[in-house]
C-alpha cells in the first residue's frame, strides 16, 4: 500500500466541536497507523474552545494534518461533508473527535475490503468506559467472522429501537472515495442525529458491498454524565422523515423492507412514548389516555422506570445510538 506516494491510501475526516480535551489523542491515533499512507482533515464546526488553535498547532508540526475552520456551525453531517469534499485519499475514514483507533486498524480494513472487492468496510469496536468499568469488545470475533459481509437487511434490523444495547449502527465505516463520489453519497446535513446510520444504509442500498473486519480496531469512548442531553420529539420526527425519504429513493428487497417496517414501527413507538412521558410530566390525563388509545404498545415501556427507559432511548438515538458524548452538542 505504500506505493501511493502522491495519493494517500486513506484520508481521516474528524468533525470537531468543542473538542479541545480529546482531539489530540484522536489525531495522534490516526497519524500512528501502520503500513498505510494517510492524511488527516479536522473540520472545526465553530468551536468556542481552543480546538482550532490546538489543531492548527498540530498541522504546523505535521503536514499530514489539515484544519478546515467552518464559518458557521453545520452539525456533524455538514462538517464531515466538508472534510469528504476536501479529501484526496483512496479511502475515507470517519473518526470521532473523542475516540481513537489502534495502529493496525486501517491496514487490516483495507486488506479485508480489497480481498472481498468491497467499496465499504467496517470493523469491531472496543468500548471504553471512563467511569472505571471494564473495557468490553462490542461483538465477538466469531459472530462477525460468520457474517463476513454486512447486508442492508442486517444493518436495518440491527437498528430497530428497544432491542439490543449494541448494534451495527455503532460501527465506523471506511468508504472508497470514488464510490461515494460516483453514487453522490454524503451525510444528511439537516440531520443532527442518525446521519451516520442513513449514509451507510444508503451506501448499502445502492449496492455497495461491505466487508467486515472482525478484530476490534476502533476504540469507542463513553463518557457517561459528561454532558446533559435532551431527546426531543423533533429528533424522532426528523429520523422518521429521513427514513421516509430513504424509502422513496431506494428500492429495497423483501428482507430489507421487512426490517425497515419494523424499524419504522419502533420509531413511531418511540415518538408515542416521548409524548406519553410529556403527558405524565404535565399531569395530563387526557394526553395519557389519547396515547394509550392510539398506541397501547407504548404503555409497555412504563413497566420500566421512566428515567431508565428514557436513558435507554437516548442511548439508542445518540449514535444513531450514541451515548453521552461531546460531539452531539453541535447545534
Amino acid at each position: 500500500m505504500m506505493e501511493h506516494a502522491t495519493q494517500p491510501d486513506v484520508t481521516f475526516v474528524i468533525a470537531a466541536y468543542n473538542s479541545a480535551d480529546t482531539i489530540v489523542p484522536a489525531i495522534e491515533s490516526a497519524l500512528a497507523q501502520n503500513s498505510v499512507t494517510l492524511d488527516v482533515i479536522v473540520v472545526d464546526d465553530r468551536s468556542s474552545d481552543a480546538t482550532r488553535e490546538i489543531v492548527s498547532s498540530l498541522s504546523e508540526r505535521d503536514a499530514r494534518v489539515r484544519l478546515i475552520a467552518l464559518e458557521q456551525n453545520l452539525g456533524p453531517g455538514g462538517a464531515r461533508n466538508a472534510g469528504i469534499d476536501a479529501a484526496s485519499g483512496r479511502w475515507i475514514a470517519v473518526l470521532d473527535s473523542d475516540d481513537v483507533i489502534y495502529p493496525d486498524r486501517t491496514a487490516n480494513m483495507i486488506a479485508r475490503a480489497e480481498q472481498a472487492g468491497a467499496d465499504i468496510t467496517v470493523d469491531n469496536l472496543d468500548v471504553v468506559y471512563t467511569d472505571g468499568r471494564s473495557t468490553e469488545t462490542m461483538f465477538t470475533r466469531e459472530f462477525l467472522e460468520k457474517r463476513g459481509r454486512l447486508t442492508l437487511e442486517d444493518f436495518i434490523a440491527s437498528n430497530i429501537l428497544f432491542r439490543s444495547t449494541f448494534n451495527f449502527g455503532y460501527m465506523k465505516p471506511m468508504f472508497r472515495r470514488d464510490f461515494l463520489n460516483a453514487q453522490e453519497l454524503r451525510f444528511r446535513q439537516d440531520l443532527r442525529i442518525g446521519e451516520d446510520y442513513l449514509l451507510l444504509a444508503s451506501a448499502l442500498a445502492v449496492g455497495g458491498l461491505c466487508a467486515i473486519e472482525p478484530s476490534p480496531g476502533y476504540v469507542y469512548n463513553i463518557r457517561e454524565g459528561s454532558i446533559s442531553r435532551v431527546l426531543e420529539l423533533r429528533h424522532v420526527d426528523a429520523m422518521i422523515a429521513a427514513d421516509q425519504d430513504f424509502l422513496a429513493k431506494y428500492t429495497l428487497l423483501p428482507a430489507a423492507m421487512d426490517a425497515q417496517k419494523q424499524r419504522n414501527r419502533s420509531l413511531i413507538e418511540a415518538r408515542h412514548f416521548l409524548m406519553l412521558v410529556d403527558s405524565i410530566k404535565r399531569r395530563s390525563l387526557s394526553g395519557v389516555l389519547k396515547i394509550a388509545v392510539r398506541d397501547p404498545v407504548a404503555l409497555r415501556h412504563l413497566k420500566m422506570p421512566i428515567e431508565v427507559r428514557l436513558k435507554k432511548l437516548r442511548d439508542a438515538f445518540f449514535t444513531s445510538a450514541i451515548p453521552t458524548r461531546a460531539k452531539r452538542q453541535t447545534s
